[in-house]
């Protein structure tokens, strides 16, 4: 069977590079991939998948018609979206949209998706059990697979898989994670309220900007001494607002960022522990504030089993020289984490870095790149873990060293 994947997807290869050059051309914002919801409709009905649009808003789910003798229901989950992001590569398939581009791979995964659903349909027959393709919309904005699961994409699935590109990993190769592959990510919004006065009389006045430097300033320094450091944290003050005139003591300040974890238990403590810091800094300068703390999406938590899994598909497919346990996890978030409250999961590394290049551009940069041959070794190694997936047992335990 593995030799049947590799002829099929090498016949397919200069059609998956057509498909990802439409896709990157024609890239759309979370929530507005109408265009590519379409495409990816046709493409899959076309290869003979029973199709639903317009699930999770913009998703699309594919389903292939195999055997029912098994009730397992197999989850293959790519996305969709584009960044709001200048194109600056200069490619000649570059994103037609104006401020508009995939800088973050979404096209390659939504291609990995159609061409392990274009080649499993092909041999359906030999599947033992059901597979479906779920097309995301909104990973960017960490809303898309909420959407989905809302509209029933995860309805009796037993287990999913999910890819994601990787610059620093080679072209050709792929890396496998155990446990914890992505962090949490919650919102946080901190309101410094102090008193206005003359800019030349400060001492009259409560400064909301001076006081909200030092919070800022005080929870950085908190986290090294306050926070396990083999747990980490990472606190990030993306936005301020605040202040009137350039003459005039501001009296509130607005702080926007981001917290990302790894730890659940972690997690939990982190809104009472920068409301204690908040309060302690205003209270010492007689202002008054208000911590809005959102949780996000959870960590990504990849299953073991599914892990080896992926990774003895892959090194039947590619040798161990070309798969990467990777040791340690990410601090970017993946909603992805949202389909594992319903089914284990498991998502891997795909590596799409140029090994002619010294450095390669990195997500959601302006110029980044992926070499496409990378995109047959996702859907290789995508195809051939669903087939093992459907062929055994789905608790057997394959002993791969980690």
């Amino acid at each position: 069977m593995l030799t049947r994947i590799k002829d099929l997807a090498t016949k397919l290869a200069p059609r998956l590079i057509e498909i990802r050059r439409h896709i990157h051309s024609h890239p759309e914002l979370s929530g507005q991939e109408y265009q590519t919801a379409a495409f990816v409709a046709g493409v899959l009905s076309s290869s003979g998948l029973h199709v639903l649009e317009g699930v999770g808003k913009t998703g699309v789910i594919g389903e292939l018609p195999t055997s029912d003798r098994d009730e397992r229901l197999l989850a293959i989950r790519t996305d969709m979206d584009a960044l709001p992001i200048q194109e600056r590569t200069g490619l000649e398939y570059a994103s037609r949209a104006k401020g508009v581009m995939h800088a973050c791979g979404h096209d390659v995964h939504t291609t990995v998706g159609l061409g392990t659903a274009m080649i499993l349909s092909q041999v359906a027959e030999e599947l033992d059990g059901r597979v479906r393709f779920l097309f995301q919309p909104a990973e960017e904005i960490a809303q898309g697979a909420s959407w989905m699961v809302q509209d029933g994409a995860m309805t009796n699935v037993s287990a999913v898989l999910g890819v994601h590109v990787f610059p620093s990993i080679p072209a050709g190769s792929i890396g496998v994670r155990y446990g914890a592959l992505t962090a949490a990510a919650d919102d946080l919004e901190i309101i410094i309220m102090g008193e206005s006065g003359h800019g030349a009389r400060p001492h009259e006045a409560i400064d909301a900007i001076w006081i909200a430097a030092q919070v800022v300033t005080a929870l950085q320094q908190a986290i090294s001494r306050t926070q396990n450091p083999l747990r980490p944290v990472v606190l990030s003050i993306g936005k301020i607002n605040g202040g009137r005139a350039p003459n005039v003591i501001a009296d509130q300040v607005q702080l926007l960022g981001t917290v990302r974890s790894l730890h659940p238990e972690t997690r939990a403590n982190l809104p009472n522990w920068i409301d204690n810091i908040v309060a302690n800094v205003c209270h010492a300068y007689g202002a008054r504030y208000q911590v809005n703390y959102h949780q996000g999406v959870p960590s990504v938590q990849n299953d073991y089993t599914l892990t080896q899994l992926l990774q003895s598909a892959a090194e039947e497919a590619w040798s161990s020289d070309r798969v990467q346990v990777l040791p340690e996890a990410s601090l970017g978030a993946e909603d992805f984490s949202v389909y594992l409250d319903h089914a284990p999961g498991s998502m891997f590394r795909l590596g799409v870095g140029y090994t002619d290049r010294i450095t390669n551009h990195p997500l959601h940069h302006p110029e980044f790149e992926v070499d496409e041959s990378a995109i047959i070794t996702g859907v290789v190694t995508m195809a051939y873990a669903a087939y093992k997936y459907c062929q055994q047992d789905g608790k057997s335990a394959l002993n791969y060293s980690i």
